[in-house]
């Protein structure tokens, strides 16, 4: 089950689904579901979690997207897609969800992936997730099954997954240049900019976008109430007329450019 405007948390959790060698395999992507999907879990079903870290918590749509969820004591694994920077507590928070929703927690990982704001002058984890991300996920669900195969199965609490970069000293300094950034006038657009001569109103835009923010046939606006700057449209733009240009981009380059490594808890 995942919610993925740019594919990356879906890559990870359809690796580890994968990974996990049982057969029927369902992927309820929530992405592009409008409105709350009835989604109920029977209790021999393995359940794999993917969603992507926004501001360091669980992206707002993904948990309304799957607020119809019920499980019947269901073993879960959950996967936060985060962009390099921190997941601070994204996977307590999904933790609290599904445990609330009946199922039981058997891993957890935090993977990472290519920041929304990654730019060719300012990468983020570009790329990411690479072929050795893959790999280990797929690694991940085999060792999901072997543990699943065993009696008793033992469940893991997310918090002893914690995420120490909250507590470093190049985080504390990314914070204190976002805030110099604010203050000196710096401007944090509230959607992509369109760049009309480049713009053939292809509508791949319109299909990617995952609140509807932008309308078939009016392809330069974006509705900016509706936008969650997943820049989903912006990486997909065949004509890269969409841009997001945020002074984000190069403080996420300047402290977070060296590549982390992905955690698991199982």
């Amino acid at each position: 089950m995942t919610f993925s405007p740019t594919r990356t948390s879906r890559c990870i959790g359809e690796a580890i689904a994968r990974g996990t060698s049982y057969e029927n395999i369902r992927i309820q992507d929530l992405t592009y579901e409008v409105e709350e999907t009835p989604i109920e879990v029977p209790a021999e079903t393995l359940l794999v979690v993917a969603v992507p870290v926004y501001g360091g918590k669980v992206a707002p749509p993904a948990l309304k997207r799957m607020s119809g969820l019920k499980v019947a004591g269901a073993p879960a694994v959950l996967v936060a897609l985060y962009g390099n920077r921190a997941y601070e507590q994204a996977l307590v928070e999904l933790e609290s969800f599904v445990t609330g929703k009946g199922a039981q927690v058997v891993a957890a990982g935090a993977f990472v992936g290519e920041h929304s704001y990654s730019v060719e002058a300012y990468p983020v984890a570009a790329g990411r997730p690479d072929a050795q991300d893959i790999q280990m996920a797929e690694t991940f669900g085999r060792n999901i099954r072997l543990k699943l195969d065993k009696e008793p199965v033992g469940t893991v609490n997310a918090a002893d997954l914690p995420d120490r970069a909250m507590a470093t000293e190049e985080m504390l300094r990314f914070r204190t240049d976002v805030q110099a950034a604010l203050k000196g006038g710096a401007v944090v657009p509230q959607t992509p900019k369109v760049d009309e001569d480049l713009c053939d109103h292809c509508g791949t835009c319109v299909e990617q976008c995952p609140t509807q923010a932008i309308v078939a046939g009016e392809e330069t606006a974006t509705i900016a109430d509706r936008c969650i700057r997943c820049c989903a449209c912006v990486k997909v733009c065949p004509q890269q007329a969409r841009t997001f240009d945020t002074p984000f981009s190069a403080l996420l380059n300047k402290h977070f450019g060296e590549q982390k490594e992905n955690k698991i808890l199982l």
